[in-house]
């Protein structure tokens, strides 16, 4: 087991050199015993850059001008949620943080905008309290779909399936971008909250690629200790969730993490996180390589969608089902 987040190079692994690339899945492998990676990228950094300074200026804005932008039946998976909503699966409380989802769009008459009328929706953008941002944050949810795409296929790799294994099923999945503002400590109200309390992702992997402060934290799996986990420069973070868990038979298991101020941190936290979900329908049930005699199968197929809506539930973001 390892206790240390490794950093391995997306380019090298698609190099067509297999030294190179075995060892990259190698390296991936070993680090997610963490349930994170450090992955170095070619994304572009002026326009992670401009999505930064874009949701800075709109989370500035007043709570009246971001609420106009709230899109309710959609349970938190595009446009504004506020502060105090999302809960984490074992909190009381809520989390000290407001964000702003979206995601792709497949067209009116899709079969998956018919079946799943709840999982698909037209994003809503700020695009009138922030002129381009809707240009601005297609784009970078694109890139970080494609960079999300090619980690999979290293993971792919790394279980014994094809590399192309994850491939059909993130084509129109329901990925989720969510821009994080955690608001400096000092301004929450009295109970016990933090940023956003220990818990585990629902998807296959989500990808960070930087945050403007401090805070993310890992719990690693023997010791229970928790370590910072901060993205390289020029690298983006990495951390598997739920549904690989299934898929994998419980070789890759979701990495735990939370997001709080250390003492006497003062100011704000902003993040872009961007979670990769198959499409609803797809049936999440171990990769044949991975049960074994060793590892008998673990896991009941269950659907995607099944699996998202009782996450979403369970973190108070379905919305006639508040819990706190």
């Amino acid at each position: 087991m390892s206790d240390d987040i490794l950093e391995v190079d997306l380019l090298a692994f698609e190099s067509g050199d297999g030294e190179r690339a075995r060892a990259v899945v190698d390296g991936l492998m070993t680090s997610l015993d963490t349930g994170f990676v450090y992955v170095s990228h070619d994304l572009s950094e002026d326009l992670i850059d401009s999505a930064y300074d874009m949701l800075e200026e709109f989370f500035a804005a007043e709570r009246a001008v971001k609420e106009q932008f709230v899109a309710p039946g959609t349970h938190g998976q595009t446009g504004y949620t506020g502060l105090l909503v999302e809960t984490a699966a074992t909190a009381d409380v809520a989390d000290w943080k407001e964000m702003l989802n979206w995601g792709g769009a497949v067209p009116a008459g899709h079969p998956l905008r018919t079946r799943y009328p709840h999982r698909y929706h037209d994003p809503v953008l700020p695009e009138s309290a922030v002129p381009g941002i809707t240009e601005t944050l297609t784009t970078f949810h694109t890139a970080v779909a494609d960079l999300q795409r090619r980690v999979l296929r290293i993971i792919a790799t790394g279980v014994g399936a094809h590399p192309d294994y994850f491939e059909k099923m993130l084509v129109d999945g329901p990925t989720l971008s969510r821009a994080i503002h955690y608001p400096a400590m000092q301004s929450a109200p009295d109970a016990p909250h933090v940023w956003a309390a220990e818990h585990a992702d629902i998807n296959l992997i989500t990808a960070l690629p930087r945050a403007t402060a401090a805070g993310l934290q890992v719990r690693l799996k023997d010791s229970g200790e928790w370590i910072d986990a901060v993205a390289p420069e020029g690298g983006a973070i990495i951390n598997t969730g739920l549904m690989l868990e299934v898929v994998t038979n419980g070789i890759i298991t979701p990495g735990i993490h939370r997001v709080v101020a250390a003492p006497g941190q003062e100011g704000d936290r902003y993040s872009v996180v961007q979670f990769a979900h198959p499409t609803p329908w797809t049936v999440l049930s171990p990769l044949v390589p991975t049960v074994t005699e060793q590892t008998p199968q673990l896991f009941s197929p269950i659907s995607a969608a099944d699996a998202l809506d009782l996450v979403l539930y369970e973190i108070n973001l379905i919305e006639d089902a508040r819990r706190v």
